[in-house]
Order: structure tokens, then C-alpha cells, then sequence
């Protein structure tokens, strides 16, 4: 395979194991957690799947656990659509807790809106600790707009775009689709802040949480991946930290610029000055790299 072409939108939960070769302690490889994302399942033979086995080749012997939320593939596709957050997250963290092989510790990988949610499990569930987050793709100030979905799921991402569009921050609304709890409408910056279930809590837009500061720090590094030409994620800059300033919806600002940086809200200032932030930018579209760009730039941080 000379190249991985992952074309799904926003990254979704996941929590069954897939098959996996078995993991030893002591053959010096640090296990690995994959969440995949929006309209993907843990186990697609043409993206996670072909992730999940792409990295145990490259890493003999390495333990990797690639999540599914749901009892099938099925369910798992749709959870990544309609189950809440938090409580996947919460469901996540369980089955980290519970699994003998993460007991000393694991890398974790997400993918579109997987990044997110992982980074949540690395702020909420500090034991077993998560040593390295890669976020590929992921939109860690959320989005303001739905450019388009997985091809299979278009009559889906019609109705989510009607449903974001009439009233994101109801209750109906946020409590049901993934989605709108990381939208990020910055022309109503105070019904995101109030109404918004997951990201303004994870992002710290309410109130420090210290315990959540304090977890995120705790990672040895923090990868971000932006892809240049991505049509999916609007705007683009949220997958390195970055958003719409708020009050308008076409100019900027870097992380560096943002009051989350400035306060040091969440860590993210001292985890760069301490070199553990690390911003990699690729060519191409949403998701789509080649396997010698995964082999160059992120397999070093899974060995």
C-alpha cells in the first residue's frame, strides 16, 4: 500500500477491541489507542483498519486498540453521529481503565473529531496515563460549518446541517448530535459558552478547571496535523488551536494570538514554551496522506 487515503469528516468515539496481535510488557513497545472519526467505524479495512495494520507492521509486536462505541460496525458508524460525547468519553475511559495491557501507560492516535475526544479522556482520566496524543485532522476549537460528509452518509449530513442551522445550542439538539457539541458559533459566543456541552467545557470557555489544566500537561507531547487543502473542516486553523475571532465569522487568529493561549486556560502556553507542542502540516484534503508521510513524521512518536 503506497498511500492512505482517508476521506471522513469529524472524528467519532469508538470502544470494542479489534483483533489485535498480543501485546508484551517487555519488548519495549508502547501500546496504542486509535479513535476514528465522523461517519468511520474502528474497523474499516480502507481507513482505520488499514491504520490499525499499517502500524503493527511497522512496529512489531506493538498493542493496538482500536476503539468502538457500540456492540457492531453499524452502531459504531451511527454513535459517531447521534451518541453524546461525554458519555462516550466516560465509556472510553472505563474500558482504558479495565484494560491490563494499558496499565503502564499508551499512546493515542485521533482522527478528525477523535482528536478531540481523546483529548478529553487525556484531561478527564489522567490513570492509565496517555503518554503522546496525535490529532490528525482534529478541530480542537471546534467548527462553524459542515462543508460536506462521508459519501455514504450525505442524507445524514443533510439533516445535521438542518439541525445545526435551526438551533444548535438547544438542549434537543446538543444533547443528541455529536456535532453540535463542538460547533463553535462565534456570532453567539454567549450560547456557546453557555449552552455548549462539550467543547466549551474541555476548551475551558466557562471556568479553570485546574484538574483538566493539570492532566493535559501531563503529556510528554502533543502532536497537532493540519492538512493545507482540507474542504472539511471550517475553519482549517482549529486543527492547530486556532479559530474565528469572536463577533465576526472571516478573520482569524493563531493559538498564539487567542485568549486561551494568553490566560494559559488550559496549559497550552507552558506545554509550548516546555517543547511539547508540536504543529506538522501536510498537503491534501481531509485526512489524506501518504504512508511514507505517516512513516517520516508520526511513527517516531509511537516507537
Amino acid at each position: 500500500m503506497t498511500s492512505v487515503l482517508l476521506c471522513f469528516l469529524l472524528a467519532a468515539p469508538l470502544l470494542l477491541v479489534s483483533g489485535s496481535p498480543v501485546y508484551k510488557s517487555d519488548n519495549g513497545t508502547v501500546p496504542l489507542v486509535l479513535w476514528h472519526g465522523m461517519g468511520d467505524s474502528c474497523c474499516n479495512p480502507l481507513s482505520m483498519g488499514a491504520i490499525k495494520k499499517m502500524i503493527e507492521q511497522d512496529i512489531p509486536g506493538i498493542y493496538v486498540l482500536s476503539l468502538m462505541i457500540g456492540g457492531n460496525v453499524i452502531e459504531d458508524t451511527e454513535n459517531g453521529f447521534f451518541k453524546d460525547v461525554n458519555e462516550q468519553v466516560s465509556m472510553v475511559c472505563n474500558q482504558l481503565a479495565k484494560d491490563p495491557e494499558l496499565k503502564g501507560g499508551y499512546n493515542a492516535m485521533g482522527f478528525s473529531q477523535g482528536a478531540q475526544f481523546l483529548r478529553a479522556v487525556a484531561q478527564r482520566c489522567p490513570s492509565p496515563p496517555m503518554k503522546t496524543l496525535i490529532s490528525v485532522g482534529g478541530q480542537h476549537q471546534g467548527v462553524y460549518g459542515l462543508p460536506r460528509c462521508p459519501g455514504e452518509s450525505s442524507h445524514i449530513c443533510d439533516m445535521i446541517r438542518e439541525a445545526l442551522n435551526k438551533g444548535a445550542y438547544t438542549d434537543l439538539v446538543q444533547k443528541h448530535l455529536v456535532q453540535a457539541q463542538y460547533w463553535h458559533d462565534p456570532l453567539n459566543d454567549d450560547l456557546y459558552r453557555t449552552h455548549s456541552l462539550f467543547l466549551a467545557d474541555i476548551n475551558q470557555e466557562r471556568s479553570v478547571n485546574e484538574t483538566y489544566k493539570k492532566n493535559l500537561q501531563l503529556l510528554e507531547k502533543f502532536i497537532l496535523v493540519k492538512f493545507l487543502q482540507d474542504t472539511v473542516v471550517d475553519p482549517v486553523d482549529s486543527e492547530w488551536f486556532g479559530f474565528l475571532k469572536k463577533g465576526q465569522a472571516k478573520e482569524t487568529e493563531t493559538l498564539q494570538e487567542s485568549v486561551l493561549y494568553k490566560e494559559d486556560r488550559l496549559g497550552l502556553a507552558a506545554m509550548d514554551k516546555a517543547g511539547k507542542l508540536v504543529f506538522l502540516a501536510t498537503e491534501g484534503d481531509h485526512l489524506q496522506f501518504t504512508r511514507e508521510w505517516f512513516n517520516e513524521n508520526l511513527l517516531p512518536f509511537l516507537r
